[in-house]
């Protein structure tokens, strides 16, 4: 790979991954509109490692404190807000492993196309405007509940469709149940390192299996672009979140989606 497409995916992938656009369909986009050469199996281990070494520290005291809360629940009994968000994660993270079992071959050999991201860039997009004019905006985490959680967990599913966008249709899913943006913003964080570990895993053992060659300078690179752009962006994120709110995520989401139905005709 050249080093400026190198820079510019480990970049896409740093700030589409937590922002509410869709990495995958970022990802998709440099080959079906400029002519790219596909990036390979080891730069998308890569990217990924880096955005789940990302999250992992910027949010390292909430996970310490989830994982504290949990040992005490399981161990001593003592129920805690933490403890009760750490099961919620873990809950909400199955149905997307399931999902992502049963459906991946379909969804890499028939929905990664320009349609299908057109299609769901504007139907999640209006979606997410909804949830965020008309959501309450008023609970934190401590409002969560067993039920809320396989609610944000089945919309975590639903973002396997490229275009739709993990962190995009889990914080829409929180909007919708009332928490606010930020809590909102930061389970859908949460929630992704399992998600993306689990991901990743996969990738990898799809990776150890291939016997071509490992251009490691290159994912190299790309996992610490990738990996300094998403702490970057989660933490710009989540200080202007209430300031902006989702509306530019919307505009752009809509941009995209009449600019890839431009493309599709043109073609």
């Amino acid at each position: 790979m050249a080093l400026f497409h190198i820079i510019m995916l480990a970049l896409i992938q740093g700030l589409s991954e937590f922002l509410p656009i869709s990495s995958s369909a970022h990802l998709v986009l440099p080959s079906q509109l400029l002519g790219w050469p596909d990036q390979g199996l080891a730069f998308d281990v890569a990217v990924h490692v880096g955005t789940l070494i990302a999250v992992i520290i910027y949010f390292r005291r909430d996970i310490y404190q989830l994982i504290d809360g949990w040992l005490k629940q399981v161990i001593h009994k003592q129920a805690s807000t933490e403890a009760n968000t750490a099961w919620f994660i873990v809950v909400a993270t199955i149905p997307a492993c399931v999902f992502g079992l049963l459906v991946n071959d379909f969804v890499e050999s028939h929905l990664r196309s320009l349609q299908v991201i057109a299609a769901t860039t504007l139907i999640f997009g209006v979606v997410l405007w909804w949830a965020d004019r008309y959501g309450k905006k008023l609970e934190g985490l401590a409002s969560l509940s067993w039920g809320k959680a396989i609610f944000i967990g089945l919309a975590q599913a639903v973002a396997l469709i490229p275009g739709t966008s993990r962190s995009g249709i889990t914080i829409t899913a929180g909007l919708m149940l009332g928490l606010t943006r930020d809590a909102a913003a930061r389970f859908s964080f949460l929630m992704s390192i399992p998600i993306i570990l689990a991901a990743g895993s996969l990738k990898t053992l799809d990776l150890i299996k291939q016997e071509s060659a490992v251009d490691w300078l290159s994912i190299g690179t790309g996992a610490v672009i990738s990996g300094v752009s998403a702490y970057l962006c989660i933490h710009l994120f989540l200080k202007l979140l209430d300031r902006v709110g989702m509306t530019p995520f919307v505009l752009y989401r809509l941009f995209l989606g009449v600019l890839l139905i431009g493309v599709i005709f043109y073609q």
